[in-house]
């Protein structure tokens, strides 16, 4: 979930490749690193809002393309990819490497942090990925919600360890700066058939596009059974070697399965858990949020347009 192909998920995140349903439905391989969070789970169901006109993403076009359709961006309540603040889903499986599998994981948090980019107050979520229980990326994600109810990539910073040491993040972007479009994460009100860009970031070859496939499966994971599930296909046009990201997102949930289609390796991932981070938990996640926010703007130019992350409301 961390690179714009590799791990994201979310989410940000997060290929799951040719697991069968069934078998994927209720169970998950790897043992995730303890999550930060410790209360019990529990969903809310947002209302849907209106479906927009949606069109592919550019400076000049659709929502993305004026301050005026956000008026509220960091109240992410989208019923299909809601982000409340202190909410913290825990996301176990694995990746296939020369046939054999490895335990890989991920943890994605919301903070109660923003940061403005490119004139918008986005929400700030710090998506961590475990490869044989060792933190393998971590990345500050960048979300914001328009006045239809869709819900906006703004950026990223992932940055990738090695042994366990700080490697770097070349993969960072961030919304509007060097011909980068930010796209749609999720859609208003998703349709079967409807077809849109995730976003383009010609630095990093990344071009994403979605397509809703269905709009009413059940879908069991480790953390619960859902009905009414959304599967999105998304491929990305340039790469066709990378197969698909299939994605499941539950009503009042968000996402709580990727699958895949092609691509190398292959990983898989489920829902094990939703929590709510008591105090002491969210003061830690936005701690690491912080230390992340302010590396970045030592480790990459790009980043240095943004302002700095806040808690609140920014």
């Amino acid at each position: 979930m961390a690179t714009a192909r590799s791990a994201r998920f979310l989410l940000i995140t997060c290929a799951v490749a040719a697991l069968t349903l069934a078998a994927a439905a209720c169970g998950s391989a790897g043992t995730a690193p303890q999550p930060v969070a410790s209360s019990a789970a529990a969903t809310a169901t947002p209302t849907p809002t209106p479906a927009p006109s949606v069109a592919m993403p550019g400076k000049s076009q659709g929502p993305a393309a004026t301050k005026a359709a956000f008026s509220a961006p960091a109240d992410v309540d989208n019923q299909m990819f809601p982000l409340a603040v202190g909410t913290q889903f825990v996301y176990r499986g694995r990746i296939v490497e020369g046939g054999r599998p490895v335990p890989h994981d991920v943890i994605f948090t919301v903070t109660d942090l923003t940061k403005t980019v490119d004139g918008v107050p986005v929400v700030v979520a710090l998506d961590q990925d475990y490869l044989r229980g060792r933190l393998q990326e971590q990345e500050l994600a960048f979300f914001a919600q328009d006045d239809s109810g869709n819900v906006w990539n703004f950026g990223e910073y992932p940055e990738e360890y090695e042994h366990g040491k700080f490697a770097g993040a070349p993969s960072t972007w961030i919304r509007g700066v060097r011909g980068t479009y930010g796209g749609i994460h999720m859609l208003a009100d998703p349709a079967v058939g409807a077809k849109y860009s995730e976003g383009l970031v010609p630095a990093i070859e990344f071009d994403d596009v979605s397509t809703v496939t269905s709009t009413s499966r059940k879908t069991c994971v480790r953390a619960g059974c859902f009905r009414q599930v959304l599967l999105v296909d998304e491929t990305s046009p340039n790469d066709p070697a990378s197969g698909h990201q299939l994605k499941f997102y539950a009503p009042g949930t968000g996402l709580i399965r990727v699958s895949a289609r092609g691509g190398d390796p292959p990983e898989f991932l489920a829902l094990t858990a939703v929590r709510h981070l008591n105090g002491p938990a969210m003061a830690q996640a936005r701690a690491e949020a912080l230390a992340m926010d302010r590396r970045a703007y030592r480790v990459t130019k790009v980043y240095r347009v943004t302002s700095r992350a806040t808690a609140g409301t920014g």
